[in-house]
């Protein structure tokens, strides 16, 4: 009998979701209609043993509740700020994650918006299809990267991706986070203490309580008029409201944001601003890290159903 299975988020091409069914009785929660969800829970939620999650969909306590026979959670990506990690170690059920495997990606994609925000390319882009190239309308300079400061908060895989990269355009790299971590010697003693010495600040840290708005108004202003923030990791981080406040009064000099506190909506003031550059979440979204997610968190499943060991657990 096939392992039942619950599946979460929207990521599922249909492609895979038919390779899942071959292995697992899967109910798609997605893809149910109200009646239909309602239904599933009645009548099949208690024999459901796996739930196949994404990073940002996660999984609540009040969820897996409704799973009693729950045994893993395996989740499509890296954050498990979504997940609740304590109510699932509390019943004993494991939880995998996908590490490394978007890690390339996700810096290069940091890097991206560094370099967008650094030498105006969407503005640039808007200036050429505008026409204003051939009307010869002056042109506002962009920065070098060259001897400037790169300041990461969050040190850990992505963290250290990104700086490797950083340091190839000659930059100087600081950070801050909690632990000392890999080179002691370049960590700020605090966060705000980071951005004041950065000209660009790179944020690489995970979500949850422990950095919800962790960079606010004080680090903003730190970081300067002439300072910009970048954001791969996740919108819980920044203050956003606080955010807006900085770019629009120009008390900081511009962002590059990936993600933002209330996916998919955004506010309306960061779109019309020009020394923003905005993308739609999408540092995993590239055709190998999607795959290789996918391989990695279907694995762990396998791994689990047949008594074998899970490739990459999440530490309890």
């Amino acid at each position: 009998m096939k392992p039942p299975i619950a599946i979460l988020g929207t990521v599922w091409p249909d492609a895979v979701l038919a390779a899942l069914d071959q292995q697992f009785t899967c109910h798609k929660l997605t893809r149910m209609t109200g009646e239909q969800r309602a239904g599933f829970f009645r009548a099949e939620a208690a024999g459901v043993r796996g739930v196949l999650t994404t990073g940002v969909a996660g999984i609540d306590a009040a969820l897996a509740a409704q799973f009693p026979a729950l045994e893993i959670v395996a989740v499509h990506g890296v954050g498990l700020d979504a997940v609740a990690l304590e109510a699932l170690a509390a019943r004993g059920i494991v939880v995998t994650n996908t590490p490394d495997v978007l890690t390339d990606d996700v810096a290069d994609l940091a890097v991206s918006l560094l370099l967008a925000a650094a030498r105006r390319i969407p503005a640039l882009d808007r200036y050429v299809r505008a026409g204003h190239w051939a009307d010869k309308r002056p042109l506002q300079p962009s920065r070098s990267l060259r001897g400037k400061v790169a300041g990461i908060y969050g040190y850990g895989r992505i963290g250290q991706a990104v700086a490797a990269r950083l340091r190839g355009f000659g930059m100087e790299i600081r950070y801050f986070q909690r632990s000392d971590g890999p080179e002691p010697a370049l960590r700020s003693p605090s966060l705000q203490a980071l951005a004041g010495a950065s000209d660009y600040l790179l944020v690489c840290a995970p979500g949850g309580p422990a950095t919800c708005h962790a960079v606010d108004a004080a680090v903003l202003d730190a970081l300067g008029p002439e300072g910009t923030l970048v954001n791969i990791a996740r919108g819980s981080v920044v203050d956003e409201a606080a955010l807006v406040a900085a770019l629009a009064s120009k008390r900081l000099g511009g962002a590059a944001l990936d993600v933002f506190e209330d996916e998919p909506n955004v506010p309306a003031a960061l779109t019309t601003l020009e020394n923003v550059v905005l993308t739609p979440h999408v540092g995993s979204l590239t055709v190998e890290a999607r795959l290789a997610m996918r391989e990695l968190a279907i694995g762990n499943l396998l791994a689990h159903f047949a008594g074998k060991p899970l490739l990459s657990p999440v530490d309890a």
